[in-house]
């Protein structure tokens, strides 16, 4: 009853992109239910107010006439990746006939950066950099900048507190 095969229904899963306003270590339940013929789309999970379908016109699977496509699925949140071995690792009671998938937390779709030449004032020695970040709409672009460059602060701040002589240069001091 239904067109697709399980690899090309977790394949089309795995595009599935939400956003989770619950606790960071709470795991929330989604459903599909879904009688034929129709089109299952990610706009046919059902959760708790706490998640958002941030894709919901991502086709899923077909469903024939006189069939129905069930599916349980959990999500939560986290960061990077994390493969299928290691998400059936961490739930230890997942039982049988349960198909742990990839996870992939990164809200960046694509990042494109220019520098260019510019000129402020009489002075013409300047670079603008331009920075096009895609997201999927978990994130907005400037707050993942925003984070990005704290996170890039804190990682190189240790060697800036290596000497004194760095830790009280002025560097920007015209803004």
């Amino acid at each position: 009853g239904i067109v697709e095969d399980v690899t090309q229904i977790i394949l089309n899963v795995k595009k599935i992109s939400l956003k989770l306003e619950g606790a960071d270590d709470e795991v929330e339940t989604l459903e599909v239910n879904v009688k034929g013929p129709a089109q299952v789309t990610a706009g046919d999970i059902t959760a708790d107010s706490d998640v958002t379908v941030l894709n919901p016109d991502l086709y899923i699977a077909t469903v024939a006439e006189g069939a129905t496509f069930h599916m349980r699925m959990t999500a939560n949140k986290g960061r990077g990746y994390v493969s299928a071995d290691q998400n059936k690792v961490r739930d230890e009671d997942m039982p049988i006939g349960v198909l742990p998938i990839d996870s992939i937390y990164t809200p960046i779709e694509r990042v494109n950066y220019q520098v260019e030449n510019t000129r402020v004032g009489h002075k013409s020695d300047y670079d603008k950099l331009t920075l096009d970040v895609w997201t999927d709409g978990s994130i907005n672009p400037s707050e993942s900048i925003s984070l990005a460059a704290k996170i890039l602060m804190e990682h190189l701040d240790m060697f800036v507190n290596l000497t004194d002589e760095a830790k009280n240069a002025e560097i920007m001091v015209e803004k």
